[in-house]
């Protein structure tokens, strides 16, 4: 049978819901080059060797996972997605997470040298741990490049997403926003925070849709689909916790990052209408503080930060410019 091709249709909506999202993802559009990091310069220097190094790894790890995301994850699940709505919302997304992967950049050529940028990608391709989440989530994502992915398939890379953008991005973000607290690295910490509100709606949005497919799926499956995520959970954690052993131990962080991990794991699995799993202590307050939780997960439909650091090129104009065949409104 010869393939129908249809047009997306926002005159009539496909849920309650999606055009919500659509709205707020464009309300926090934003890109790298409105900030200004070069101000941490002088913050950078003040860092210890062992705090600078930690830093760029943790950049370091979030640039692999922003680009597993943006190069793989979000457009192979746009072709399971039934609504083209939703799809439009999904591809948005994507194009964020190009973003946020370029940002990091930004934040390394403002404190690096060359030479250590690139030795830092090396790193990234040999570790392990990096490595490891890195394939875990993707083997999800390649399950769909069968046009005829299974719905326990679908889910269960929906799932992967989430975990990938609710759970295991933190690691890395608990830094910069820690500096940030003490007054150290504001500016680039400004960029990671933007980055942390897109991760937000992100994650709840696509755990909505998984939902939505976990309802549909007979309930002899769910047991073993169930099974199999805290299986996979828990081995992203206990990797995670190793990670966090090997990056933040000379900056004597360790625990303290452990007990973040576990919170938003906790996040992660209410994103996709599970009960949380870990009993956490108190998280670190500037953390959270820096992260403002309160609309992440149960409010995010915050109003777009305007805390921009620098304004889009300005071009001065002339008389030819007013030469035109066609008439411009402008409603100001």
């Amino acid at each position: 049978m010869e393939k129908i091709y249809k047009a997306v249709n926002w005159n009539t909506l496909d849920n309650d819901y999606v055009e919500i999202f659509w709205e707020q993802n464009l309300r926090q559009f934003w890109i790298d080059t409105e900030y200004i990091p070069s101000k941490d310069i002088d913050s950078w220097h003040s860092l210890s060797p062992e705090m600078r190094e930690a830093y760029k790894k943790v950049l370091g790890g979030l640039t692999l996972l922003d680009t597993l995301q943006s190069h793989t994850g979000m457009p192979k699940i746009i072709d399971h997605i039934d609504s083209l709505q939703c799809r439009s919302v999904l591809s948005y997304m994507c194009m964020m997470e190009t973003i946020h992967a370029k940002s990091y950049s930004t934040i390394f050529t403002t404190v690096a040298s060359t030479d250590e940028i690139n030795e830092i990608f090396r790193w990234v391709q040999d570790n392990h741990h990096l490595q490891f989440k890195a394939k875990k989530i993707d083997d999800y994502y390649q399950a769909l490049n069968n046009p005829e992915a299974t719905p326990r398939e679908i889910y269960l890379a929906l799932v992967a997403s989430v975990f990938l953008e609710s759970y295991l991005f933190y690691s890395g973000f608990f830094l910069p926003l820690w500096l940030s607290g003490q007054g150290q690295m504001v500016a680039s910490s400004d960029i990671i925070k933007k980055i942390i509100a897109d991760e937000s709606i992100h994650g709840v949005f696509v755990g909505k849709l998984a939902q939505e497919i976990y309802e549909e799926l007979p309930f002899v499956e769910k047991s073993a689909i169930k099974e199999e995520i805290m299986k996979l959970f828990y081995e992203l954690y206990e990797n995670e916790c190793k990670f966090t052993d090997e990056i933040y131990s000379d900056v004597e962080l360790t625990s303290e990052v452990k007990e973040y991990i576990k919170y938003n794991g906790n996040r992660a699995l209410m994103n996709l209408g599970f009960e949380e799993e870990f009993e956490v202590k108190e998280v670190n307050p500037i953390v959270l503080n820096g992260l403002n939780v309160e609309t992440t997960q149960h409010d995010f439909f915050s109003k777009k930060s305007t805390n921009y650091e620098k304004t889009l090129e300005v071009v001065h104009l002339s008389d030819d410019d007013w030469d035109s065949d066609f008439d411009i409104d402008l409603d100001i």
